[in-house]
């Protein structure tokens, strides 16, 4: 009988300490091969070319090309490889975004590495996986009444930045949006950073003429476009 051939996966990181971690995980699993290994979205889709992976863990933030943009890509031009999240993000969006651009599962950082070999062999094999908070935000998406079910504008942005967008898109500065929100200025720069990344922005001008156009900043939020 021809032994099967390992899984072979590759993992999506900016940092390195988690890129170390998955490797030696997958080096301690009988029928897994860590084939590569990239530390954003761009260096992510060659890495999958180069390799022919059968499995991208894919984080969600990460500078340049950011996670949801990368899946998005390896799902449309390598539907073979089968992308898991792995992701500290949990929040609706994030979540119904990676399914969008087409995730076959997603599980949250600091899951144990059982959990992790399951999924990875889950998705290898053609199963949606979900870790455990995140499948109960998947079942809730599909019990809604259809007429909540409404995609929200800018899906790839968390509930948070939603809202710093709000008020960017009513001109206000990050000081005033820090004291509304009850956040530093610097927890709002950092958000208003990553909008500009997540929408592949030029500038705050930019995301505040692109959000008002999608109905952001208006006193009504019934008034944003799906």
């Amino acid at each position: 009988m021809t032994p099967r051939a390992p899984i072979r996966v590759v993992v999506v990181d900016d940092h390195a300490l988690i890129r170390e971690g998955v490797r030696a995980l997958i080096a301690s699993i009988d029928g897994m091969e860590l084939v590569g290994e990239a530390a954003d979205g761009d260096e992510a889709l060659a890495v999958v070319r180069e390799t022919g992976a059968d499995v991208v863990l894919m984080d969600l933030h990460m500078p340049g090309t950011d996670g949801i943009t990368a899946t998005r890509a390896i799902s449309a031009a390598y539907p073979d490889a089968a992308v898991l999240v792995v992701s500290m993000l949990d929040d609706d969006a994030s979540v119904f975004a990676a399914m969008r651009a087409g995730a076959r599962g997603f599980v949250l950082k600091g899951a144990d590495p059982d959990e992790l070999r399951r999924a990875i062999s889950g998705v290898a094999n053609g199963e949606a996986i979900f870790g455990p908070g995140v499948a109960e935000r998947v079942l809730d998406l599909f019990m809604r009444p259809s007429s909540t079910e409404a995609t929200p504008v800018f899906p790839e942005l968390t509930d948070r930045e939603r809202e710093v967008l709000d008020r960017v898109a009513r001109g206000e500065t990050n000081p005033v949006i820090a004291r509304a929100l009850y956040l530093s200025p610097r927890t709002v720069a950092n958000h208003v950073s990553n909008i500009l990344s997540k929408l592949h922005a030029t500038d705050r001008t930019d995301i505040a003429l692109r959000a008002r156009k999608a109905g952001f900043g208006a006193d009504d939020p019934e008034s944003r476009g799906s």
